[in-house]
């Protein structure tokens, strides 16, 4: 039976609907990966990128279920509110408190965590982050993801720095009643020492994300020494002012692509019970963010 039979027989132009919703959503290059993950392994999926306010999370959410899609990604500022729109949430995003990554199971519409188990996976191609010593900035619904990540993994203590005390302390009080880690609260004052005893640096923050990519954390990095091991989330652009700090030291790098192409094999894994290739996924990183 040739392709033109086949075709007249069982037609299929209804492609699984998946996406994203985020705002600013114009420099996020997952639909990129995704895409290429989908075309290589012949899943008959799409993955669409769309700009979506606070005030428009629930429509959209409504629309995303109205149209049967299958599952979706929810980024910065929607972690958090997105959750009162679903139906559960699973172990680890219960105990974040925040969702990256929403499927449908039935008809439910549970969420998820990847940002975390993501984050964790590309570390431990450099480092375990076991019985180590973590300072991380950020306490926003990222940091929380990768702080309760990282304490799971069996870190022995996280050093959480940041503006907010209030933000932070939660996310301290969290980790200390449920992880073996040891979890303490540092104030981010101006030109923040790391402290010597860290064997891991890591960016939980949007600061150097495009388009502000001349943006600089606010710390001292005379105090990053060559044994430290630095991370960086951001992925767009994933040679960050912090990773090309460390690099100009000596330091071994994480950069924040690594991860997000990690997030995204799980979140595939999720939507279509399909194990990507991330070799693909990386690859259409670097074309389309033009990294040699």
């Amino acid at each position: 039976m040739d392709n033109k039979t086949k075709l007249k027989i069982s037609p299929d132009f209804l492609p699984q609907l998946t996406g994203s919703f985020a705002q600013p959503a114009l420099e996020n290059p997952t639909v990129a990966m995704v895409e290429a993950a989908y075309k290589y392994h012949g899943l008959h999926f799409r993955y669409m990128n769309c700009e979506v306010s606070p005030e428009n999370l629930e429509a959209a959410v409504n629309g995303a279920k109205a149209m049967g899609w299958t599952g979706f990604n929810c980024s910065i500022p929607h972690k958090v509110a997105v959750i009162k729109y679903l139906d559960g949430l699973g172990e680890s995003a219960q105990l974040i408190g925040a969702v990256n990554t929403i499927v449908k199971q039935g008809e439910k519409w549970i969420g998820e965590n990847t940002d975390g188990k993501g984050f964790v996976k590309a570390l431990r191609e450099v480092i375990n982050p076991a019985d180590k010593h973590i300072t991380l900035f950020g306490a926003g619904a990222a940091a929380r993801a990768v702080a309760v990540e990282l304490a799971l993994a069996g870190a022995k203590s996280l050093t959480i720095v940041n503006r907010s005390k209030e933000r932070a302390q939660a996310v301290v009080e969290l980790l200390n009643n449920n992880t073996a880690a040891k979890v303490n609260y540092h104030s981010w004052t101006k030109k923040y020492k790391i402290e010597s005893k860290t064997d891991i640096v890591i960016n939980a923050t949007s600061i150097g994300l495009y388009p502000n990519v001349n943006e600089q954390l606010d710390i001292d990095f005379d105090s990053i020494e060559l044994n430290m091991v630095v991370a960086d989330g951001i992925h767009n652009p994933p040679k960050t002012h912090l990773i090309q700090t460390a690099e100009t030291k000596g330091c071994k790098t994480v950069s924040g692509l690594q991860m997000l192409v990690n997030q995204g094999v799980i979140g595939i894994k999720y939507w279509t019970s399909i194990d990507v290739d991330p070799s693909v996924m990386h690859g259409e990183l670097k074309k389309v963010l033009h990294i040699k």
